[in-house]
């Protein structure tokens, strides 16, 4: 396992008591998530799924989603509290699906612990995995600069909504929408929208 799976997997229990569950997201997220599900033809790959409750309310929703994450911990709580909803482990690096194959991509939060200069790969590979004119929704820490923090289970990083939209942009995709805010006691979020126009690798 990662270091970033392993720091996860020593604390999932905690994160699923304080996080995993769809009532302890921002309702703005779930507006805009939902709206987005309901643009998405086919097949969702919810990444870095966590808990599951992404996935599962989705599905509640009448998509057709599959999440996935790298810690076993939570895809073992995932696939007992939503047992009708397809769970597996894995990782926005390997995703292990088909080429073309994904109407979209939820990876809602799911990069925040991968170094900046990692990211443009990872995303080459997220294109890769959409169909043409499939849509990414990626959620994330937003702040004035690309920087590391100190997260409470093991480091994360900040982004500039612009630097990370340029990186969006130059794996494959056309940015459709973006969007901060501060909530209070909260970091700032940031989200992006956006739709694939070629292969990350063209």
């Amino acid at each position: 396992m990662s270091r970033v799976g392993a720091a996860y997997a020593k604390r999932a229990g905690e994160y699923i008591d304080a996080l995993g569950f769809i009532e302890a997201t921002a309702e703005q997220d779930r507006e805009l998530i939902g709206e987005w599900a309901e643009d998405v033809p086919g097949l969702i790959l919810d990444v870095g799924c966590g808990p599951g409750h992404w996935t599962a309310w989705l599905h509640q929703r009448g998509h057709d989603i599959e999440g996935i994450d790298p810690v076993p911990a939570f895809i073992d709580h995932a696939t007992a509290t939503y047992p009708n909803v397809p769970f597996r482990v894995g990782q926005a690096e390997h995703l292990h699906v088909a080429d073309a194959s994904l109407g979209g991509i939820l990876a809602w939060y799911s990069l925040i612990h991968t170094d900046p200069a990692r990211v443009p790969a990872v995303l080459g590979a997220l294109a890769r995995a959409l169909t043409p004119d499939g849509s990414l929704a990626l959620g994330f820490f937003d702040g004035p600069v690309v920087a590391a923090f100190d997260h409470a289970v093991t480091t994360a990083y900040v982004w500039t909504i612009d630097a990370l939209a340029q990186a969006v942009e130059e794996a494959g995709f056309t940015v459709t929408a973006r969007y901060t805010r501060t909530d209070p006691g909260a970091r700032p979020h940031g989200a992006i929208i956006a739709r694939r126009t070629r292969s990350g690798s063209d």
